[in-house]
């Protein structure tokens, strides 16, 4: 019986401590962004105030709004908002029906070299991106595409990424074939069989590249600061490194407003997570099962 006494109390005292670090973890990790709001809403005087101020009295929303309208650019923030949304929404569709197409015919098809070329396109994943940088932008230069979207679009159409496409295949390699073939029984070609049976067995997995996409090109900043000249054309991460240069040189860096412009880029990525984590957590455990 005290056996049984001390082995409850051992278990209960290992639960205690596993909770206290994770919560510990996740203070440490919201510790930051918790700052970050607070400072965006202070006043230029309380952002280095000592010892630190968490509430600021009186709330500057004002500081939202001065950083909002500032580019000189028609529309300020705003007109950065939609160039960077229409990007992001454009490669988000074009790399999820184009991965989901490529791992579709890997998962399901032989054909000579099918284990050859899925190596190779594994392979590039280990290329830096510095590597292809020069002779894509010669490519995108003799095309006469700098400057506009189509450089950082175009290609989302054509597989869009490698790891995309490796784990949409590993998705749908639990797919079980036998519902396939039952489509197939009732007339459908293949193009009607992805359609009708394999997408909407692959919510997870939509959902998954889905977040994956939108955080890499929503928060890109080497992209549009290479293809993009024109500041209509401006991206919010090269909006942000514009408004960041030109308040610098002014003199004293006024934190409060870069606190409230990074709140603002980054506000969506979050709020995309916390409506997606379910999704996104079931596509990436069923992407690691075995086929």
């Amino acid at each position: 019986m005290m056996h049984a006494t001390s082995q409850t109390t051992t278990k209960r005292l290992q639960k205690w401590l596993t909770y206290s670090l994770l919560f510990a973890g996740a203070v440490l990790m919201v510790l930051p962004f918790l700052w970050m709001i607070s400072t965006s809403l202070k006043t230029p005087e309380q952002v280095l105030q000592w010892p630190p101020v968490w509430f600021p009295n009186p709330i500057r929303w004002q500081n939202y709004t001065e950083f909002w309208n500032s580019p000189p650019v028609k529309g300020g923030f705003l007109r950065f908002t939609g160039n960077t949304l229409a990007i992001t929404l454009t490669c988000m569709v074009g790399e999820v029906l184009s991965a989901l197409l490529v791992a579709y015919g890997f998962a399901r098809y032989r054909f000579p070299g099918r284990d050859f070329l899925f190596v190779v396109l594994l392979a590039t994943m280990m290329l830096p991106g510095a590597v292809t940088l020069v002779p894509t932008f010669i490519l995108f230069r003799e095309l006469g595409w700098i400057d506009t979207y189509l450089p950082l679009t175009v290609g989302a159409f054509f597989g869009g990424s490698a790891f995309y496409i490796f784990l949409a295949r590993q998705f749908l390699l639990t797919i079980p074939i036998s519902l396939e073939e039952a489509a197939r029984l009732d007339g459908c070609n293949s193009l009607q069989t992805f359609w009708h049976v394999i997408l909407p067995l692959s919510k997870p997995l939509i959902v998954t590249i889905a977040v994956f996409s939108f955080t890499a090109h929503w928060k890109d900043f080497m992209g549009p600061l290479i293809y993009l000249n024109s500041a209509e054309n401006f991206t919010l991460t090269l909006g942000l490194n514009w408004f960041k240069q030109s308040i610098i040189g002014q003199g004293a860096t006024p934190y409060h407003l870069l606190m409230a412009a990074t709140i603002v880029v980054v506000l969506p990525l979050i709020v995309l997570f916390l409506v997606a984590q379910r999704a996104f957590t079931e596509g990436i455990a069923m992407s690691g099962s075995k086929e």
